[in-house]
């Protein structure tokens, strides 16, 4: 038995609501126990998410027979989480703090649903520890690291001390938190112009300024001072060396609780707008395997070494000369996942889903890591493709492409809404070729062929970034969309 018809919407519980508590609706009742193949604990899942990422686990758990608790807020009563979870439950209305990012509601509904674990998906509560500690206390299995191991990497500073006493290469920095402009001036001076100014508790490109000269650091240092205490209530600083034009390149890795870690290689996302990733490929064309082995087996080593367990993404720089600088460290599944999954063959979702019930890695990958082939990821977002103002609103048409090598991971349909409380991205389009070559060709099919109407999306620019000569040709740093748009800009002025 399905979830609710189309013409159905889950209804708030008035005795719930009257009370204060989180709804619940149950779409389906248990038919007995369905347990997964591998006879673990897990019965039922709650997924602390929305959108394509929810619907993602809800697919992975559907094939490793456990039942899932979807979460919702009033503004998503009609999506596709909803429809296709085993359970639904109302959680609030759709501000974020009053829903998804709602702690006591969140648990309140795993209790009332009875579950074993809570996967919080990438973003919202994925890092947070403090919830990861809740889970725990309610016994309740959070699917991702130790709260403390999230803490830790979480704090950027503490995170760059661990990797340099591991060996792992950073780029020259503050040994802590930065106090003042003064400092930060008196320590910019040691290393030379440009740095950047981060957040030492942030990230997504909040709270972080890049500095060229002196005479601008007090007022930029200050700028991301306050932008770093708005956004996540801690505004302390830490500086880097500036690395001018460089690429974005993050490790995938798998722990178990065995203190075996194996890395799944690596992605290219340089193409990022004010540090927003908008497309990823693997592997990168600038990766050697020589690199590739030698900076993976120093993660597999040092995160055995502090007891790192489930899916995380290590993130470095790579200079003009290929030197890798380590920067951070997610602890959590990323957005752009299915690249590594293209190239891999490995399910990263379940994969998280089996280490945490305690699978050993052998038992969860089968063998060892084989690359095969090339693929690209595309960030399908409901914004305007060059003022990249959001754009809420009713899909009257939705046709995602298909063919060999295609894959889409979104939550849309047509005659669907897309409401303006949440990130705005929507879908990810996802192909893999033999090589690179196929890879760029079968995107620029794949995106002529998605049609997506009634909002803007962002597909007209990617459609003219996969036709970009520098792109294709390979040529991409954290600094290409800049470029792209200044050429553009000047062959309108023409």
């Amino acid at each position: 038995m399905g979830g609710p018809g189309a013409g159905e919407a889950p209804a708030l519980l008035p005795s719930a609501r009257s009370k204060g508590q989180p709804a619940r609706l149950v779409l389906n009742e248990p038919e007995g126990c369905r347990r997964c193949p591998c006879n673990c604990m897990f019965k039922k899942i709650l997924i602390a998410n929305r959108g394509e990422i929810a619907l993602r686990v809800i697919c992975a758990c559907k094939e490793l027979g456990i039942r899932t608790v979807a979460i919702y807020s009033e503004a998503d009563r009609h999506s596709l989480p909803v429809r296709f979870a085993d359970e639904a439950i109302c959680i609030g209305p759709p501000q974020l703090a009053q829903s998804y990012l709602n702690i006591p509601a969140v648990i309140s509904a795993a209790e009332i649903a009875n579950v074993e674990a809570i996967h919080p998906g990438y973003g919202l509560l994925a890092e947070n520890a403090n919830f990861a500690e809740v889970c725990e206390t309610c016994g309740i299995k959070f699917i991702g690291p130790p709260p403390e191991i999230t803490r830790l990497m979480g704090e950027k500073e503490k995170a760059r001390a661990a990797m340099r006493n591991a060996g792992v290469p950073i780029l020259p920095g503050s040994e802590g938190v930065i106090a003042s402009d003064g400092e930060a001036l008196e320590w910019a001076r040691q290393v030379g112009f440009p740095i950047i100014v981060k957040a030492s508790a942030g990230g997504g490109g909040r709270g972080m300024r890049i500095v060229r000269t002196a005479e601008e650091l007090p007022a930029l240092f200050k700028a991301a001072q306050s932008e770093a205490a708005g956004a996540f209530g801690n505004g302390d600083l830490y500086m880097e060396k500036y690395v001018e034009r460089p690429r974005h390149i993050e490790f995938q890795v798998l722990g178990d609780t065995y203190g075996n870690v194996v890395s799944l290689g690596e992605r290219e996302c340089s193409i990022q707008r004010r540090h927003q990733k908008l497309l990823e490929e693997s592997p990168s064309t600038q990766m050697t395997s020589e690199v590739r082995d030698r900076i993976g087996g120093i993660l597999c080593k040092t995160l055995s070494g502090i007891g790192y367990v489930n899916a995380g993404t290590v993130e470095f720089l790579m200079d003009q000369d290929r030197r890798l600088y380590f920067i951070e460290m997610n602890t959590r599944i990323q957005v752009e996942h299915p690249v590594t999954e293209m190239v891999t063959d490995v399910d990263l979702v379940k994969s998280q889903i089996l280490l945490a019930m305690g699978e050993r890695m052998e038992n969860v990958l089968h063998g060892p890591i084989v690359h095969r082939g090339h693929a690209i990821e595309c960030r399908i977002n409901a914004e305007h493709p060059e003022k990249f103002t959001p754009s809420a609103g009713k899909i009257t048409a939705f046709h995602p492409p298909g063919g060999t090598g295609v894959r889409i991971d979104t939550a849309a349909y047509a005659e669907g809404v897309i409401p303006p409380y949440y990130d705005s991205l929507i879908a990810k389009l996802i192909v893999r070729g033999k090589d690179r070559a196929e890879a760029v060709s079968r995107m620029a099919r794949a995106l002529e062929m998605f049609i997506v109407e009634g909002i803007f999306t962002t597909i007209p620019l990617h459609r003219k970034i996969l036709a970009d000569p520098d792109f294709r040709a390979g040529r991409v740093d954290t600094t290409f969309i800049e470029r792209f748009f200044a050429v553009r800009k000047e062959e309108s002025a023409d």
